[in-house]
């Protein structure tokens, strides 16, 4: 087992590879011995400048994801895909690796095993993510979209009187909240707590604060899970209970923390960024009146260029493996860079070198309900740039924040103005309008304004 304080690029004692042929040989690399750091205000700004670095190693390279944390990066497109493709060789469950790093790391709640479809392979995967893809398949498109509406328009009412917002506070961290609370079937009192602890688990900040934050998230899980057991309702908490696979209590809980938290963070961190864009952006700015480039267009290029997790994917060989030029011993922990693997081609347009970003990952662990989550945000930028048409940025783009972390690429804020609207004035605004609507109160108007986009209102 290698240690977390080596990445362990060497081959193993009396492997073949001693004696490799020119055409086995890894390409010349940096020191393997001196892993690059994932974390701080440097990576926080400029996460890129790191990858180019990363890149120097091959398609692997060490990287430190906190202290006395270490990992091999899959930085290569192809690389990427070989791996998430490969489930004989690489293993998701995590116990192994976890003997081998400090038990009170931050960054343990985001890699810690649990009985749930990210950290199991083979039969016990599938059957943990046919529950989690049936119960979504029962949410329906259109009612999905209505749900949007109503939080949009409830959180735009909280400051639309105020001219001046901050999108990532009030608006793109909430979004996600008020859904996956009325989607699992909570009350939306409950937020906050679950943003607190969700947004504690990513940051990592210290060993103390991520514990406190794992051990609220699963707290609020069960307290959910109780809720349910007494009162099923049309939620996707009483749909995974009454699945035909059956999950246990640990596997119901553990299953719900997984959906619930890959649901939130991730998805407010799109909207944000999509958001940040298109705000700072003049071929988005002029689309707020009417130009060509849309939220959909904005977000294709979040997920390519800025995805919301940027480096995740843990994977673990079942022996040693020579992989694209790099030995990985048995148990180790290697992640992949969505982030570094998307923009490895740097053609300045999205998809022109590598086909597909890898935002959503890929292979049997791909995100399994990405529709849902595309429509989610695709669906509050638009409400969002309806209402408020003239909305822009209250600051030089330069001058915004990204949170510390080695998983995510987040805004701490994301401070915007624009023309205040309040109940009283004239025309249809969040407050009164009878369909939700921010284009008319008419039913005939709205049907037809629902299907443009919002480029076109």
């Amino acid at each position: 087992m290698t240690s977390p304080h080596q990445p362990g690029a060497a081959p193993p004692p009396g492997c073949p590879a001693h004696a490799a042929t020119p055409y086995q040989q890894a390409p010349a690399q940096p020191d393997a011995q001196t892993p690059v750091k994932l974390y701080g205000p440097d990576f926080a700004a400029d996460p890129h400048r790191f990858y180019a670095e990363l890149r120097q190693y091959g398609a692997l390279a060490p990287v430190e994801i906190a202290p006395e944390v270490t990992a091999m990066l899959v930085t290569d497109y192809r690389a990427a895909l070989d791996l998430l493709h490969d489930d004989a060789t690489w293993s998701k469950d995590s116990r192994e690796w976890m003997t081998t790093v400090p038990a009170d790391t931050p960054v343990m709640p985001m890699l810690m095993w649990r009985p749930n479809l990210f950290y199991a392979d083979g039969p016990a995967h599938v059957r943990y993510r046919d529950v989690v893809v049936d119960s979504f398949k029962l949410v329906e498109p259109h009612e999905l979209r209505a749900r949007v509406h109503h939080a949009a328009d409830t959180l735009i009412q909280r400051f639309g009187a105020h001219g001046e917002v901050d999108l990532i506070a009030d608006y793109a961290r909430l979004i996600p909240l008020l859904m996956f609370n009325n989607l699992f079937g909570m009350p939306d009192s409950y937020s906050d707590r679950l943003i607190e602890a969700i947004a504690g688990m990513l940051d990592g900040t210290s060993p103390e604060e991520a514990a406190a934050a794992n051990e609220a998230y699963t707290n609020y899980i069960m307290e959910l899970v109780g809720s349910k057991k007494a009162d099923r309702g049309l939620d996707l908490t009483s749909w995974f209970m009454d699945h035909p696979n059956a999950l246990n209590d640990e596997e119901l809980i553990h299953n719900i923390i997984l959906t619930m938290g890959a649901g939130n963070e991730p998805l407010a961190n799109l909207i944000g960024n999509a958001l940040s864009r298109m705000l700072s952006d003049d071929r988005y700015y002029n689309t707020l009146s009417g130009g060509a480039l849309t939220a959909h267009d904005a977000i294709n290029e979040v997920l390519w260029n800025d995805p919301p997790l940027t480096n995740y994917s843990a994977h673990f060989p079942v022996r040693d493996v020579f992989f694209h030029g790099t030995w990985v011993r048995k148990g180790q922990l290697v992640m992949v860079s969505y982030a570094a693997a998307n923009s490895q081609f740097d053609t300045g347009t999205p998809g022109s070198g590598g086909g597909s970003h890898l935002a959503w990952a890929a292979g049997p662990h791909a995100c399994p309900v990405k529709r849902h989550a595309l429509l989610i945000a695709t669906t509050a930028i638009e409400r969002l740039t309806a209402w408020l048409s003239d909305i822009e940025l209250a600051v030089d783009a330069r001058e915004l924040q990204w949170r510390n972390g080695a998983f995510h690429r987040a805004l701490a804020a994301l401070p915007a103005r624009f023309t205040p609207i309040t109940p009283d004035q004239a025309g249809a605004t969040p407050w009164h309008n009878r369909d939700s609507s921010p284009t008319s109160s008419t039913r005939s108007e709205a049907t037809s304004t629902e299907r443009q986009p919002a480029s076109a209102r």
